[in-house]
């Protein structure tokens, strides 16, 4: 990301949870930090699950962000000198954020953005596919499934230890205590239909 030759685009970072998504943006906005690109950084205000005003990964690293509760709080948030936006959690969104990042993209910011691309139903999460496809760059990761230790891609909701039923609310704001990553063998739905739709 050199100054002069930066041009607008959209970046994704996706996977289950565990998989290192915000590990990973935190550090491309600290190499953009480190070239002195003028960076900020957002998530909804619905992660409550850290500090108010870091994005934090399972890791242990964080960085300074700006709590918003829409889309439309990102666009006015953004200063004229910003070189770079970075989302974190940005499957909470309305569907409004996928206009928002390709606004920015077109006014030459490059757009970084983190989430779960699947929810615990193991099916596409809110805006990330509208928004995977619009974007130049996807970075798909992979966590390890704590069943069987092959890659996951999955995220297994648990209920008093338990898989979470089908019909659950799909946002459940929570970390390892309700959580665990999964691959798709290991990954358990109660009440889906084995139907193909």
């Amino acid at each position: 990301m050199h100054r002069h030759s930066q041009t607008g685009h959209i970046e994704i970072i996706c996977g289950s949870m565990f998989s290192g998504k915000t590990e990973e943006l935190i550090r491309r906005v600290k190499r953009a930090t480190i070239a002195r690109m003028k960076v900020q950084v957002f998530k909804p205000m619905l992660d409550n699950r850290y500090e108010g005003e870091r994005i934090n990964s399972h890791s242990g690293f964080n960085f300074v962000a700006q709590p918003v509760v829409s889309a439309v709080d990102v666009l006015r948030a953004v200063e004229p000198d910003t070189e770079i936006v970075a989302i974190d959690e940005i499957q909470f969104f309305d569907w409004e954020i996928s206009g928002v990042c390709n606004l920015l993209a077109d006014r030459g910011i490059v757009v970084l953005a983190a989430g779960l691309d699947l929810d615990f139903r193991g099916e596409p999460f809110g805006p990330m596919p509208l928004l995977m496809a619009q974007a130049e760059q996807v970075t798909k990761l992979s966590a390890i499934c704590v069943v069987c230790g092959g890659p996951a891609s999955r995220t297994q909701r648990l209920i008093n230890g338990s898989p979470a039923s089908y019909t659950d609310p799909i946002i459940l704001v929570g970390a390892s205590d309700s959580y665990e990553a999964r691959c798709r063998k290991c990954h358990v739905v109660a009440g889906r239909s084995e139907k193909p739709e």
